[in-house]
């Protein structure tokens, strides 16, 4: 016995010295995902266990608790104003007893802010949780019936806009005087006769905090306020974000490494819960800084890192495309940034911007305003939105699973369950609703909150949250986006999934940028693919080289049969390519004023569509 000790031990310490080489062949990334697993773990159970508490700590606690103990670091950088935890602290007390005076505000009255981005935007959100208030973000870019059904679904009694937006004050005043909405401008002067300027009660009121008697019922399920999603159809939905979920949502940046000494840079809109919860609220969780700019401008970002010494930058959607389209300087490299944040990075911009601009840690992750959880690319994989991270799993459960892009459904089996797909095949994601993970849905729709719930998916009576986003995962569980359900089209009995032809074609050397959706034809079932293309400066359209192009890198049902060449693509506010209208407009050259082109197989070149050819395609002479 006393020699086989020895020896178990020595073949224990070689186990142990083997274990890190026989995982990194069997699982190469078990150790990276346990250790994010624990990460994850460790936020989750900080954000729960502080809203648990009574009285739950906010992130309007957690806020008050850096004015206690950095009270003159800068919050907030805006062109030239410098506002500190301490004068952010001192204006959001004001403005709640401003509100509280003016507007007659009790804890639960949903308040509805119509601003663009500006310092007001945050000490107005901080006086309304205050006050124990829901805060409705309005899209600055919404009108008429769309604003005021926006009101109308977080059942807003009061809104406050900027007179930048006046006409779309006025446009819906009349009808907001017949609800009984009251309207303020958060300004000095209002230009609009009856509708009073708030600005001058907020600097005369106190400096005191209100009353902590306002905030008495609120807890983690509480309402804090609502986000609209961003869409290019129908009237927007107002998604409940409750104060447990703002609080995980502003945890995201320092998941992925924020720090208290990091100076933010955001010009993302506030309106939408990538700027204001995890670029804003993310300086709010750690004690960092955030600059705030008006609006994008890839001519100003890299002086603005600079002038401000940003180590941390926000993108969304084609953001990144437009920094790395815009002309290359020799200052390029020449900044502080150490950390990109954000979702909708392109695997080819992703490798130019690291190119160009130097060895920033991007950290991609995918997730709804609505959603009940999401993915965070933890390893730097180019391309991916994350991992399927088999730890978290256990606890967020989510499934891919195979979608008819035809009939727009889930395909199912013969027990009427959802099919998962396997690896390399693309799936709609769906992520199981549980208490853990629950589903808040749209306030004042419950009929769109039941759409967006998938029931029966693996196990009769259960019920999944429907991204309806599709999603493809390799065979190491790296999951990328693919397209949103809609966008995808059936052309030949195949899938053409738009993200990735417009990946190939913005390889060709004359296209800036391009926009590809399906088109409906008569006689043809499915749809046909069109881009929207818009060129370089000075280049001019080549069909011949894009046909040649395209017959090389493309399957013959993935290639566009109509380009339609414009001056600007549109984009929404968080810059995702807009569709609806595109695909409204088709093809027709006595509707569109742009110039159009068709895919000539016979002469191998793209060549200009005219009213002559649009017949042919109307009446099936000329086929596709």
């Amino acid at each position: 016995m006393a020699v086989l000790l020895p020896a178990v031990a020595a073949l224990l310490a070689v186990l142990l010295a083997l274990l890190p080489l026989v995982t990194a062949r069997l699982a190469p990334f078990l150790w990276q995902d346990l250790a994010f697993f624990c990460t994850m773990a460790r936020a989750s159970l900080r954000c729960r266990r502080r809203v648990a508490a009574r009285p739950p700590t906010t992130l309007l606690d957690v806020f008050r608790q850096h004015v206690r103990l950095r009270p003159r670091h800068p919050l907030l950088l805006f062109q030239d104003q410098v506002l500190t935890f301490e004068d952010v602290e001192r204006l959001s007390n004001r403005a709640a007893w401003a509100l509280q005076r003016r507007a007659g505000l009790r804890p639960g009255r949903t308040v509805a802010v119509f601003l663009p981005n500006e310092p007001a935007y945050l000490w107005t959100w901080l006086a309304l949780a205050k006050l124990g208030c829901p805060m409705a973000c309005l899209n600055c870019n919404v009108r008429g019936r769309a604003l005021r059904h926006a009101l109308e679904a977080a059942e807003a009694t009061v809104m406050l806009a900027s007179p930048e937006l006046r006409e779309a004050v006025e446009e819906v005043l009349p009808e907001l005087r017949r609800a009984g909405t009251a309207v303020f401008y958060l300004s000095a002067a209002s230009p609009t006769a009856g509708v009073e300027a708030l600005l001058p009660h907020v600097e005369s009121a106190p400096e005191e905090p209100p009353p902590a008697g306002h905030r008495a019922g609120v807890s983690a399920d509480s309402k804090a306020m609502f986000i609209y999603t961003s869409g290019t159809t129908g009237l927007p939905k107002a998604a409940v974000i409750t104060e447990l979920k703002m609080m995980m949502v502003a945890s995201l940046a320092r998941i992925c490494g924020l720090r208290p000494d990091d100076v933010v840079y955001t010009t993302l809109p506030l309106y939408h819960s990538a700027g204001l919860l995890v670029g804003l609220g993310g300086c709010l969780d750690v004690g960092a800084t955030c600059v705030l700019r008006s609006k994008f401008s890839a001519s100003h970002f890299w002086p603005d890192c600079r002038r401000y010494n940003v180590s941390v930058i926000q993108y969304v959607g084609e953001l990144m495309r437009y920094l790395c389209n815009a002309p290359q300087r020799a200052d390029d490299r020449q900044h502080g940034v150490r950390m990109a944040l954000g979702n909708g990075l392109r695997a080819e911009v992703w490798r130019q911007f690291l190119r160009r601009f130097g060895p920033v840690a991007v950290w991609e992750f995918y997730g709804a305003t609505e959603g009940n959880a999401g993915f965070i690319n933890y390893t730097g994989k180019v391309g991916a939105v994350g991992r399927a991270n088999p730890f978290i799993k256990l606890f967020a459960p989510f499934e891919l699973i195979r979608f008819n892009v035809e009939r727009d459904e889930p395909e199912r089996d013969h027990r009427g369950l959802c099919i998962p797909t396997k690896a390399g095949e693309t799936g709609l994601l769906v992520m199981k609703i549980t208490k853990s993970a629950p589903f808040h849905g749209y306030a004042g729709d419950a009929q769109k909150t039941q759409k967006k719930i998938l029931r029966d998916v693996l196990a009769k009576g259960d019920a999944f949250f429907n991204s309806g986003d599709l999603l493809v995962m390799d065979s190491q569980g790296f999951v990328y986006f693919q397209d949103r359900v809609g966008d995808t089209f059936r052309w030949k009995g195949e899938n053409v999934a738009t993200t990735e032809v417009e990946a190939t074609l913005a390889l060709v050397s004359f296209i800036q940028e391009v926009n590809v959706y399906g088109v409906a034809v008569p006689g043809c079932e499915g749809r046909c693919g069109m881009a929207a293309v818009r060129l370089r400066d000075g280049a001019a359209f080549d069909g011949e080289q894009l046909f040649a192009f395209t017959q090389e890198t493309l399957p013959a049902y993935a290639a566009p049969r109509f380009v339609r060449i414009q001056d600007a693509l549109q984009v929404t506010g968080t810059f995702k390519q807009c569709k609806t209208q595109l695909v409204q407009e088709g093809f027709d050259p006595g509707a569109v004023g742009d110039r159009l082109f068709v895919r000539d197989a016979a002469r191998r070149s793209y060549v200009p569509l005219g009213r002559a050819a649009f017949r042919d395609i109307q009446q099936g002479r000329l086929p596709l």
